[in-house]
């Protein structure tokens, strides 16, 4: 048996203790546990979603495949889900053992933070008390038998509160160090790595329907800092035409946008009957269709509309995407610009090209016959990926209005 100081560390004495049989059954304990649990298929998509988010950015041709691959495994991880649900729930036997082994682990995790903290404090027999009882715990979570675990697990709270009491309350702020901690991982992944940013409005359609969830890269620009607007050193690259962003409105900061980078710095952008002219260039479009109908909503009453359209594939320097425009030119919009992108700023506009509070109406703001810029600043990052949509037409749709869950935009690329 080896010596080392039980009051040093729980762990460390229950591991110099276990026989190899009780070492392997805790594993196949443990990988079954992990792999049973309602968390599994929800990390199983997140695991398989970094790689395709990464393989669709960088190979934009490969999603014709990856997409439907995406979707299937989805798919199989929501059955996955359900049977689990459905499983836990109908075996009583199961749903106390869960309910006992957390109890349990989480009892020893505090015995190990309280006896790693006041160390000596404790006596080295009390300390080993501890320490084989929660190895009998252990024993009896492994061999699955509910009385007993109940029984040792109540023995362990009965020896911790007599040798550890004194130390209990000191607990709270291992808690609340705990709690700090997820709370910096996630204000870091939202800052730096993935923000997500709902579709509100029609402005983006037919790229981006109205409740459309989209991922946004935080990182690619560089990282921005909250508040100050303020992108201190690229990481990647700097926007580029036809990237989607997401922005703080630098003319009301209180709002957020979504619309295609049109115009870079040292650009001079002009819409002539709807032709984008970049620096003069005319960039292709072609007609797709003089009758395209797209589902709006009313922003007040929140009913949906049917809005036809003509529909437009464009190639704003080589990305093609579609853009809405209105069957009659509007009065005014025959010709617009030209515009001069300032530095370190970018010129946007929606793919729907009628309905967009976008540069060329001043951002929504007031005075819209004025033009406004994206300084870079204000950047949030580039949408990437649609990976939720409450949207038309969706699953249960009848029974809330229209809207429902759109499961054919599932992991649908952003071009």
């Amino acid at each position: 048996m080896s010596t080392a100081s039980p009051s040093a560390k729980l762990g460390a004495a229950m591991a110099a203790r276990r026989t190899p049989e009780q070492l392997k059954a805790r594993r196949q304990l443990m990988w079954r546990e992990l792999f049973t649990s309602l968390w599994a298929p929800l990390c199983g998509v997140g695991l398989a979603f970094i790689p395709y988010l990464i393989l669709i950015e960088s190979a934009p041709a490969t999603a014709s495949w990856a997409q439907p691959l995406m979707k299937g495994f989805g798919l199989l991880m929501v059955l996955a889900f359900v049977g689990l649900l459905v499983w836990r729930n109908a075996s009583k036997k199961e749903s106390q053992l869960r309910t006992l082994r957390h109890e349990a682990r989480e009892l020893i995790a505090e015995d190990e933070r309280i006896l790693s903290r006041v160390g000596t404090k404790v006596s080295p027999a009390a300390a080993d008390r501890i320490t084989e009882q929660a190895l009998r715990v252990e024993s009896a979570s492994v061999a699955g038998n509910v009385e007993q675990l109940r029984t040792e697990t109540k023995a362990l709270e009965t020896l911790t509160q007599e040798h550890l009491g004194a130390y209990r309350k000191q607990s709270v702020w291992d808690f609340v160090g705990g709690f700090g901690k997820a709370l910096l991982i996630a204000l870091v992944i939202r800052t730096v790595l993935v923000e997500p940013y709902r579709i509100p409005s029609g402005s983006m359609l037919p790229t981006l329907q109205i409740g459309d969830q989209v991922f946004v890269n935080k990182f690619i620009y560089g990282v921005r800092i909250p508040f100050m607007n303020v992108v201190p050193f690229r990481i990647v690259r700097a926007p580029r035409r036809g990237d989607v962003i997401v922005f703080n409105n630098p003319v009301d900061e209180s709002k957020d946008f979504i619309k295609r980078v049109i115009g870079i710095p040292g650009d001079t952008v002009e819409i002539v009957d709807g032709v984008v002219r970049i620096n003069g260039e005319p960039q292709p479009r072609t007609l797709v269709t003089p009758d395209y109908v797209v589902h709006n909503q009313d922003d007040t009453t929140g009913r949906w509309f049917d809005q036809e359209e003509v529909l437009y594939r464009e190639d704003l320097g080589g990305v093609v995407h579609s853009t809405l425009q209105h069957p009659m030119r509007l009065p005014g919009r025959e010709h617009e610009g030209p515009y001069t992108v300032p530095a370190d700023s970018v010129f946007v506009m929606g793919d729907n090209r009628d309905n967009s509070a976008d540069s060329r109406y001043n951002l929504g703001g007031p005075g819209g016959a004025e033009v406004a810029y994206v300084p870079y600043g204000h950047i949030k990052g580039k949408a990437m990926v649609v990976w939720l949509s409450l949207g038309w037409g969706g699953l249960l749709g009848n029974l809330f209005g229209g809207t429902g869950l759109r499961v054919d935009r599932f992991f649908e690329p952003v071009r």
